[in-house]
């Protein structure tokens, strides 16, 4: 059954590009991702010609959206752990080792409709939706939109960086005590934070570190670069770890301990946590 909508674009003080400017007006695909995904297969049309990523809007444009709606997805029977849920979103611990989401069946996101309850909401959506992304190989906690509404907002106060993500990582060799990272990545700005909060001798690392991580942009391996970068690799990163220090059959020492934002629809100030995995607490206790 197709599925169409179409959307008016208002006076615009200056011009911006329709990729910018999509994610939210659809109820259908409300995502900024699911959006440009949307554009990438030519659902989307500008004044009745096919629309481009690229393409620039500045007013009284007529956006159109349409495609064959899809009736079921692949769902995969895997337990996730719930760390928040209402009727608009949720947290989940990610375990290490899946995709969140993506062309495979075997994703995170397949996962979510078995795991969390339904939304009461009128437009609540039959599969919750992943609104950010953590690598294969990273654990913890994962925000969940369960409404369009919510996805809408929650990629919103992303895109606005008020949404606090707080990771704790497992790094290699003498570290500062404190620091700023701040390199392009990509070719676009990049930053992050840490803080050292353990040490501990090590035999063949020589010296392993508990650090804090918060990372202020979001670009694709930016905690796992940075840290190479000030020459303290995360453990078990097998991409950007120093030759001859690569831990091999544990993982990657990276789990997202924390989100802390305010709640979209009731204001309530939030903190969600992921308790560290066992692999962290056998290295410090």
């Amino acid at each position: 059954m197709a599925k169409t909508e179409s959307h008016i674009v208002p006076v615009l003080p200056e011009k911006i590009r329709l990729s910018d400017y999509a994610g939210g007006i659809f109820r259908t695909i409300s995502s900024r991702k699911g959006m440009k995904k949307a554009i990438d297969k030519g659902w989307v049309r500008i004044n009745g010609k096919l629309a481009s990523t690229g393409d620039y809007l500045s007013g009284r444009e007529t956006i159109e959206l349409s495609f064959e709606e899809t009736i079921e997805r692949p769902v995969i029977e895997l337990k996730v752990e719930i760390l928040f849920e209402d009727e608009f979103l949720a947290v989940v611990n990610k375990p290490a080792g899946i995709e969140v989401s993506g062309n495979r069946k075997w994703t995170l996101e397949n996962a979510l409709s078995i795991n969390l309850k339904s939304s009461s909401k009128l437009d609540a959506l039959k599969y919750p939706e992943p609104i950010h992304r953590l690598d294969y190989p990273t654990s913890g906690a994962l925000l969940i939109g369960k409404t369009n509404a919510a996805v809408s907002e929650l990629n919103r106060m992303f895109a606005d960086r008020e949404i606090a993500k707080t990771y704790m990582a497992i790094t290699i060799g003498q570290m500062p005590s404190s620091g700023i990272v701040d390199s392009e990545i990509d070719g676009k700005s990049s930053q992050s934070e840490f803080r050292l909060l353990q040490t501990v001798e090590s035999e063949r690392f020589g010296q392993l570190n508990l650090a804090e991580l918060n990372p202020k942009t979001g670009r694709r391996h930016q905690l796992r670069k940075h840290m190479a970068e000030i020459g303290n690799p995360i453990l078990g990163d097998r991409e950007y770890g120093s030759e001859g220090l690569i831990l091999s059959g544990k993982g990657l020492y990276l789990h997202s301990v924390s989100l802390s934002f305010v709640h979209p629809f009731t204001k309530e100030e939030l903190t969600i946590e992921a308790p560290l995995p066992k692999k962290f607490l056998k290295i410090f206790p």
